[in-house]
């Protein structure tokens, strides 16, 4: 039985959220972008097993969009990063 066309581009997108307001509208346009062509999955982060598994994706920071298993574009290289925080605390205290 050979799918349809639709079937051929059906996208699964994933949405890694803390539950914020913030996510909360990230999930919103999602799902407007979805409409009823893409499967979208929406998980929480507040769950071990999520956190894990996002961490794995290479999620850093909420929220995050993973489409087909990739973390989308817009969504990569963000978050702590140590050699930047380690950078910014040897600089010099700011006068107050």
């Amino acid at each position: 039985m050979e799918k349809s066309e639709t079937q051929q581009n059906k996208r699964l997108i994933e949405v890694f959220s803390a539950g914020c307001a913030t996510c909360d509208e990230t999930v919103q346009f999602v799902r407007e972008l979805a409409d009823n062509t893409h499967e979208l999955q929406v998980h929480d982060m507040q769950k071990a097993d999520v956190a894990h598994r996002a961490k794995g994706l290479g999620v850093r920071s909420l929220p995050a969009v993973v489409i087909d298993g990739k973390l989308a574009g817009c969504c990569a290289g963000r978050g702590p990063d140590e050699a930047t925080i380690r950078r910014e605390l040897s600089r010099p205290h700011p006068a107050k």
